[in-house]
């Protein structure tokens, strides 16, 4: 919670997210009132959440209050008439504050300072990574033939078992099971086709001749790859929620006053930006297998929507459906010891594995071990907490295992009060809606129909819902889509 300037017996109050465009546009316009501005953090101060809602009827945030005069969001306040705009300064500025202003969060609220321990990760080093350093350089690895194809970077299981054996020495016994350890760690992979590929490390001749490779070593483009997690395996929900943390407070940083673009080339340079990627290396081993799908929800949507910004800082935003296309197919974070696209997360995994847009087949066939990390139906709600930067979606924000499915129906309910997402046209007796409901619209139902239920039941109360109750009594509602846009917010 920040505030400025208090020697005035009134105050404005802002309730915004860490960064929202919006709410930095309304910041910027309010400081130069010149009137005591208190902004409060709704990342950090959930418990407000219910009440902001009553006192204004909307999820979306800014929410801003002269005194007790709520005026609404960015678009409200900007609309605001020159002479009304100074009387509600002179209310500030004269009268003190009434007994119904907005709340304040307490200051020993429990939320208080959620977000703030970002770059604050120990690393705990794990005891085989030492191990794995010194393999590196032990004249183990190398390349292998097997029928036509040369395996560079690889080794043997056997080679690897006699190089502990005479290096570090350990009885037979012991080499095997350290060996079994490393692969189940995901420090290495196996690489030859009648290997081990369902992790096993035995005894038997197939496992002394299977090829295997350092994960680091295995080639793949992911941006958090070609380096050793050397950590100690973090909670998969921790270190998601960390990641997320530290890039949107990066994101924040390099949002420009009006809100409307971001200096990727800034953030890129930034230290924090750094500490970022060391982060984002320790996804390589992390332990997804025992997540509940709450925390898989919250795990993948957090992870998502951090790998997006990070793929803007490697290769620039896309600002057209196919080079959309090629980004969301080709962005990835290696987690777990397998390689997930942005396109893997939101339709292989958050999606239950269905096509997504302009797909022949499904992300992962039967034998893909990624398949087990798929919820097992679509989740529609996911659509509007994934932000995939263009100026059409959702805002920004860090998901929470234990508040999961409240977050994601605020975050409809934020979406669907917005313009840009909906319309009710009651004259033409028509509904125009984001082209997220047309090409997802098997999630939400698969006919007009069906969606147009989905919608009103997932509005928050609001002279819109009311306009489409009306119109969907009175029979045969006509269902548009809006135009996509695809301006990034980029400055660059």
């Amino acid at each position: 919670m920040e505030e400025f300037n208090n020697s005035l017996p009134g105050r404005v109050t802002v309730y915004s997210i860490q960064g929202c465009p919006h709410c930095v546009q309304a910041k910027a316009t309010l400081k130069q009132l010149g009137v005591p501005v208190c902004d409060v953090d709704m990342g950090s101060h959930s418990e407000l959440r219910v009440k902001l809602k009553e006192l204004t009827g909307r999820s979306t945030v800014p929410q801003i209050f002269f005194n007790n005069v709520h005026i609404g969001g960015n678009d409200d306040l900007q609309k605001l008439a020159p002479d009304e705009l100074q009387r509600l300064v002179t209310l500030v500025k004269e009268e003190p504050l009434p007994a119904d202003a907005p709340p304040l969060p307490q200051s020993n609220s429990s939320q208080d300072g959620a977000g703030e321990n970002d770059g604050e990760f120990k690393c705990e080093r794990d005891e085989l990574a030492d191990l794995v350093e010194d393999l590196k350089h032990g004249g183990v690895i190398g390349s292998h033939r097997r029928g036509l194809t040369l395996y560079k970077k690889s080794f043997s299981g056997g080679q690897l078992v006699d190089w502990l054996q005479k290096e570090k020495g350990m009885a037979r016994a012991e080499a095997c099971k350290t060996s079994q350890a490393l692969l189940q760690k995901k420090y290495m992979v196996s690489v030859h086709d009648c290997g081990q590929k369902d992790g096993g490390f035995g005894e038997g001749k197939d496992t002394m001749d299977s090829l295997f490779r350092l994960l680091e070593d295995d080639p793949h483009s992911a941006l958090n790859s070609g380096q050793t997690a050397a950590c100690s395996p973090i909670q998969a929900a921790d270190l998601s929620l960390l990641l997320r943390e530290m890039i949107l407070k990066l994101f924040s940083e390099h949002l420009s006053a009006d809100g409307k673009s971001v200096d990727y080339k800034g953030m890129s340079a930034n230290p924090a930006f750094e500490r970022y990627c060391e982060l984002a290396i320790q996804l390589q081993r992390v332990e997804l297998m025992s997540l509940s799908r709450e925390e898989k929800l919250a795990f993948f949507i957090n992870i998502y929507n951090a790998l997006v910004i990070h793929g803007y800082l490697r290769m620039g935003a896309p600002t057209n459906m196919w080079q959309r296309y090629r980004f969301f197919n080709y962005v990835s974070y290696l987690i777990g010891g397998e390689v997930f696209t942005l396109q893997d997360i939101e339709n292989g995994v958050l999606r239950g594995n269905r096509k997504g847009v302009a797909q022949l087949r499904r992300p992962f066939s039967k034998t893909d071990p990624r398949l087990q990390m798929a919820l097992p139906d679509a989740e529609p709600l996911i659509h509007f907490a994934l932000n995939c930067g263009a100026k059409g979606c959702p805002p920004i924000k860090t998901y929470t295992p234990q508040d999961i499915d409240s977050q994601l129906r605020t975050a409809a309910e934020a979406f669907l009060e917005n313009d840009d997402a909906c319309v009710v046209d009651s004259g033409k007796r028509e509904v125009r809606l984001s082209q997220i409901f047309k090409w997802y619209k098997a999630d939400f139902g698969g006919t007009d129909e069906k969606l147009l239920k989905w919608v009103l039941d997932h509005m928050s109360d609001s002279p819109k819902k009311t306009s489409l109750q009306g119109v969907l009594s009175a029979g045969k509602t006509k269902v548009s889509f809006l135009p996509y846009d695809w301006g990034s917010n980029s400055s660059h």
